[in-house]
């Protein structure tokens, strides 16, 4: 019997797209003004336009592949625990180090994303095994 992909993992792929997109857009678009807007005082906008990327290739991978078969899907969680995993080393190190209070609020989105792709990466994981 060949595994199939959850549809709610095909849906979260899909929430993960849209998320991504609210924030990648004005991170591109105009940092300084979204990011002022949310909270931040001091904005580098190339490293801000970088971020913005990056959310864009991975929001964007969910919405090309959220109608893939479970090898994609599979890998795609690889690569979403590690991006995940090390955003929220890195939101910590900055809060730690007296960040944004819009931070917190991020860190909540990442843990809260991580752990859907940890339980589906483990789910799909013990079907394949």
């Amino acid at each position: 019997m060949k595994q199939k992909v959850p549809p709610s993992l095909r849906v979260w792929f899909l929430i993960h797209f849209v998320v991504d997109m609210l924030f990648a857009i004005p991170l591109i678009i105009n940092p300084v003004w979204f990011l002022r807007l949310v909270g931040f005082g001091v904005v580098e906008p190339f490293a801000t336009r970088l971020v913005g990327a990056a959310l864009i290739g991975i929001g964007g991978v969910s919405l090309a592949a959220h109608k893939a078969g479970v090898e994609t899907f599979n890998s795609l969680l690889t690569l979403k625990i590690l991006w995940s995993f090390s955003a929220m080393l890195g939101i910590i190190l900055t809060l730690i180090q007296g960040g944004s209070k819009v931070g917190w609020f991020i860190l909540a989105m990442f843990f809260v994303f991580s752990g859907v792709w940890v339980y589906y990466k483990k789910r799909i994981n013990k079907k394949i095994n």
